[in-house]
C-alpha cells in the first residue's frame, strides 16, 4: 500500500509529540540525608593522622562543596574519607558531625544541611 507524501508527513507530525520527552535532561543531586542522633557515650577515635587529597570540584564551587573526612557511626566507627557533596539547595551550609545533648543524654550528631 503506497501512502502519499502528505499522509506520511501528517503521520510523522502526529508521532513528534511521542519522541518530545526523550531528550529531556534530568539531574539528581544526591546530598546526605538529615543527621543522625546517635546516643553514644564513648567519643569515636581521634581523627586519622592522614593527608587527604582534595580532587577538582565536579562542578562550580557554589554548587558542590568539599566534606572533610571523619569518623561516621555505623553500628561502629569507620573513617569515611572526604569527597565532594552538591549542595541540596543554593546558600545550604554544612554543619559537620559533633556531640551535643539532648536533654542529660550526651548524643552525636551526624553531619546535615542547613
Amino acid at each position: 500500500m503506497k501512502y502519499s507524501y502528505a499522509a506520511k508527513i501528517l503521520l510523522i507530525a502526529a508521532c513528534l509529540p511521542l519522541f518530545a520527552g526523550c531528550a529531556k535532561r534530568h539531574v539528581v543531586r544526591h546530598s546526605y540525608p538529615p543527621a543522625a542522633v546517635i546516643i553514644a557515650e564513648n567519643a569515636p577515635p581521634p581523627p586519622l593522622p592522614q593527608t587527604e587529597v582534595i580532587t577538582v570540584a565536579p562542578g562550580p564551587l557554589d554548587t558542590w562543596l568539599w566534606i572533610p573526612g571523619g569518623w561516621e557511626w555505623r553500628g561502629r566507627w569507620i573513617w569515611v574519607g572526604g569527597h565532594w557533596v552538591a549542595r541540596p539547595h543554593p546558600g545550604a551550609v554544612w554543619v559537620g558531625p559533633h556531640f551535643g545533648f539532648r536533654g542529660q543524654t550526651r548524643v552525636w550528631f551526624g553531619g546535615s544541611w542547613r
